[in-house]
């Protein structure tokens, strides 16, 4: 009984432990299963009724494996288990039933596998190429001469055909709210259709392992309303405006001096090709593979020392002193 007892309490326990890990009610921002464009709503569409299928069949075999545990369990160490023949239509059964799941579960997934990774084509599709790097995201936009990083900018309501490619080692391109995940690999070309129901900000990251941090390799994507896209694509492929007094402009002699000219573009000053493109910084939200929100803070902390806040990087700490930093800063918070 006292065994008995324990088990009770064992099982009892795990099962009061799932059922406060159900309950909880805060959105995340990361929810596949929370679908919020077209192509994410056709990947649950087909989710839902696979996991029902799958549920079933779980319950009915660890059922049968229970009681079967239970029913032929041996009683005595006397008593030899009853030795029984095939049973020809039963294994017929078992063998027939699972291939037509199979079959069934296979048509629906290969045609929804087929539908996403239809091209989208038309006058209505805005079209961006997708560049991973160790650890952030480029997006060029052809025709409208906007190139930024890590933040996506959409349309909403409008598809949008992203080509992905890397510029160095696998990565995986996921936006769960709106699509699903698909690989980005050096010297191939794979193509993705995102599309929002709403103006929002979904949030995303890399979702295949490339290196120290990977883990800090997030991105977003940013739906705008059609009249407010067309704004942010006019500001953004305009030539930064270049300070010549005070702080910023001292801060932008230091960004040649120290180097970051050679690796940063800023459209109009520099043009550096390693690392993102700085022309409208202040229009984005986040920087550094959206690890950091973009504020002085930050900025601050970052110009300091980027590899040891972010392992791996590529941008090397430049020993600035507090007072090059802050001349720094200025400039950047001009790039608008």
């Amino acid at each position: 009984m006292a065994r008995a007892g324990r088990l009770r309490v064992l099982w009892t326990t795990a099962a009061a432990g799932l059922l406060l890990v159900a309950c909880g009610n805060q959105e995340l921002p990361q929810n596949t299963l929370d679908p919020e464009g077209p192509v994410a709503r056709k990947l649950d569409n087909l989710i839902d009724p696979v996991f029902v299928v799958a549920g079933l069949v779980f319950v009915l075999v660890q059922g049968l494996v229970l009681y079967s545990a239970l029913r032929f369990r041996r009683r005595s160490d006397d008593e030899a288990p009853r030795q029984v023949h095939g049973n020809a239509k039963l294994e017929l059964g078992w063998t027939v039933a699972p291939a037509l799941i199979l079959l069934v579960v296979s048509v629906a997934t290969v045609g929804t596998i087929a539908d996403i990774n239809r091209r989208a084509e038309g006058a209505d599709v805005v079209n961006v190429n997708v560049i991973g790097h160790q650890w952030w995201w480029e997006f060029e936009y052809p025709g409208r001469g906007v190139v930024t990083a890590n933040e996506l900018h959409i349309p909403a309501g409008r598809p949008v055909a992203l080509k992905l490619t890397s510029e160095d080692v696998i990565h995986s391109f996921w936006p769960p709210k709106l699509a699903g995940k698909l690989d980005v690999i050096p010297g191939r070309e794979n193509f993705m259709t995102v599309e929002a129901d709403e103006p929002g900000t979904y949030f995303g990251q890399c979702a295949e392992f490339c290196g120290l941090s990977h883990a800090d390799m997030g991105l977003r994507v940013v739906a705008h309303t059609s009249g407010d896209f067309d704004e942010w694509v006019r500001t953004n492929a305009a030539p930064a405006e270049r300070p010549n007094e005070g702080e910023a402009g001292e801060g932008a002699a230091l960004f040649r001096q120290k180097g970051c000219a050679s690796c940063h573009t800023v459209n109009g000053y520099s043009a550096g090709e390693l690392g993102p493109d700085l022309t409208h910084l202040q229009q984005r939200k986040v920087f550094a593979g959206a690890a950091f929100e973009l504020n002085e803070q930050n900025l601050r902390v970052w110009l300091r020392d980027p590899p040891e806040e972010k392992p791996g990087s590529l941008m090397p700490n430049l020993e600035l002193s507090e007072d090059e930093i802050t001349k720094l800063i200025a400039y950047l918070e001009t790039l608008k």
